[in-house]
Parts: C-alpha cells; structure tokens; sequence
C-alpha cells in the first residue's frame, strides 16, 4: 500500500461541561489515500463533523481535549504551528461546510470571496484572482459566470451557493477535500448534480474526497471505502460493497433498512428505534445496546472492538460472524 495521504489514528476529542466530558470522538483510527473517496456515515452526533473539523484545526483546543494524532502527507496537524496549519487549510486541504448560506459572506460578492482564498495563498495580483474566480465559476458548472462573480449570496440559489462553495474549496488545487453533509436541504436532482459534480473534479483535479452524510443512500456510487460512525465511534469500516451487500453491525442494519426504496411493497418506512445516546453518558458495553433489536448480555458489559471480517471489511459486534450472516441474508438484504 501506498503512504496514505491523511491517517488518523486513536483521535479522541472530549469537551468538558458542567454536566460531564462530551465525548465526542473517542478512539477513532482511519486512512483516505491519494484519490480516494471515503464515505463517513452516522447520524447526527455520531463524531463525523468533529472529526473531520478536528483535521482542519477548526477545534478550539482550549475548550477541547484533542489526543491521538493526524498525520497530514506524514506531518502531525495537531502538534504543526498555527501559521503553518492556516498555510495547509485551503491550500492543501479545502472543506465544503453544511449551509452554504451561512459560509459565505452575506455583504461581499461571490467572485471577491473566491478570489480572496486565492489571494491569501498565492502571490499573484487581484485580477488574475479575479479570473481564477470565473472560471471556477465555470467550471463547477455555474451559467454566466463572469455576470454572476459580480452577484451576492442571496441572489444565488441553494444549488447555486453550494456549487460556489466547491468552486471556493477547489479554487487552490487542494489534496484533500472534505464534504461535510454537501447536499443537506437541497431537492434529490440537485443532490444528483452536486455528487456528480464533486466525482467530476475529482478525477480532474485527483483530489482525494472525505463525504460526510448521515444518509447510506447518498453515498452508494460515489465512495470506495465508507465508515460507519456512532457515539463518537467507528462501528463498520469497508468497500462501499461491503456496507451495502454485507454489513455485518446492526446500526448499519437499521440505517440500510431506513431508507425508502422505490421499490417497496409496503407504505411504512423502517426507522432505527430509540434515540442516540447522550455523549456525556454513553451507555455501558456496546453504546448500540439499548436501539439494537439482537441485544444479549454481553452487549450491556463489554464494549466491542473493530474486530476483521474479510479483506478491509470490519465491525464491531458481539454477534457471531455466523449469526450475523444469517440475519443478513433472512431480514436485511430481503428488504434493501
């Protein structure tokens, strides 16, 4: 195997509150190679977004403990200078945040906000920013890009603003580009083109991808390896066939059977039952034990590892790898 690009390994971030330690990602280890795309999925709270924002050095460390390390083209992001770290951020590494809406600047015009990332990167004069600008615009697929680099925000629509934002990320050629819920409140066409846009530039730029969803449906023909996450902990890691022909934990279970299928015979959707649980009072053994309908005793007592079930493909359950294989066949794939 190559030297991967970015290896995250045993990250833990907890923050300290009056009520207890949010432990918000604890003991979590992963790779993305050059030009790969890794899948993160969990619902809301499941650590994905503080993981991820954690290797962009958005954590505030002096509200947070942060231990483990990021290791970023071989060099430790949590131990670099924070001058060397804002030189990474953008130039190395771009981010695609949840609402465009709110990650652009409301009182200046989407061009100058583009031509700004450049600026504060490379040496080169404002007009030269100004026509990387446009054609990122163009790039990303935006009509009349020089017409609408002179727009704001708010003149822009959802699809619009979110493309932007890819056009802002992609603008310094970055080697990492980490998508945090990119397609969140936009209509299913658009979530289409959004994906279908980022797998674009990917191949054209050979940019390694990290998409962050809570929904297993989105990343179905986009990503190479996925990662499920829950209570701040990676619960199934393999092929994006693995997690959707053979999963092999009962959360991705429950987020396979939850999403709605054409196809379906039956009006009722499948949800997960129960709620996550509280970060400050993570349940004994596996944190999956109260919502999972194959609990036993040694659930409530033993928290399960990340344990190999073939070729990258791992879990963590207590289930046995036999019975496991069984309720996939008999109840989860009959209904995906």
């Amino acid at each position: 195997m190559p030297e991967p690009l970015l290896e995250v390994k045993d990250l833990r971030v907890h923050f300290p509150t009056e009520d207890g330690i949010v432990k918000a990602v604890d003991g979590v280890s992963f790779a993305i190679q050059p030009g790969e795309t890794l899948g993160v999925v969990g619902e809301s709270g499941s650590g994905k977004s503080v993981s991820f924002l954690t290797v962009m050095g958005l954590i505030n460390r002096k509200s947070a403990i942060v231990e483990g390390e990021v290791l970023f083209q071989g060099q430790d992001l949590l131990n670099v200078p924070k001058e060397e770290l804002q030189a990474i951020r953008g130039n190395k590494i771009g981010m695609i945040f949840q609402d465009p809406m709110t990650s652009l600047h409301p009182f200046y015009k989407v061009g100058d906000q583009i031509a700004e990332t450049i600026l504060a990167h490379e040496d080169i004069s404002k007009k030269e920013a100004g026509a990387r600008a446009v054609d990122m615009l163009k790039r990303v697929g935006i009509p009349r890009p020089d017409e609408r680099a002179r727009q704001y925000p708010h003149e822009f629509s959802g699809g619009m603003r979110q493309r932007a934002m890819i056009a802002m990320a992609l603008s310094l050629n970055p080697d990492l580009l980490i998508a945090d819920e990119p397609t969140t409140a936009l209509d299913v066409t658009v979530q289409a083109q959004i994906l279908d846009l980022i797998d674009r530039l990917q191949s054209e730029f050979n940019t390694a991808v990290a998409l962050i969803t809570h929904d297993l449906g989105v990343v179905a023909e986009h990503c190479d390896y996925i990662q499920v996450m829950y209570a701040g902990r990676l619960v199934e890691v393999g092929t994006a066939d693995d997690i959707y022909y053979r999963p092999m934990m009962p959360y991705t279970w429950g987020l396979l059977k939850s999403i709605p299928l054409l196809t379906a015979q039956e009006d009722r959707l499948h949800p997960i039952r129960g709620l996550p649980p509280s970060l400050i009072h993570v349940p004994e053994g596996c944190p999956f034990n109260p919502r999972c309908p194959y609990v036993f005793d040694r659930c409530h007592v033993e928290v399960p590892q990340l344990l190999p079930v073939d070729g990258f493909h791992a879990a963590a359950c207590h289930l046995s790898l036999d019975d496991r294989k069984r309720i996939v066949q008999e109840e989860v794939l009959q209904r995906t």
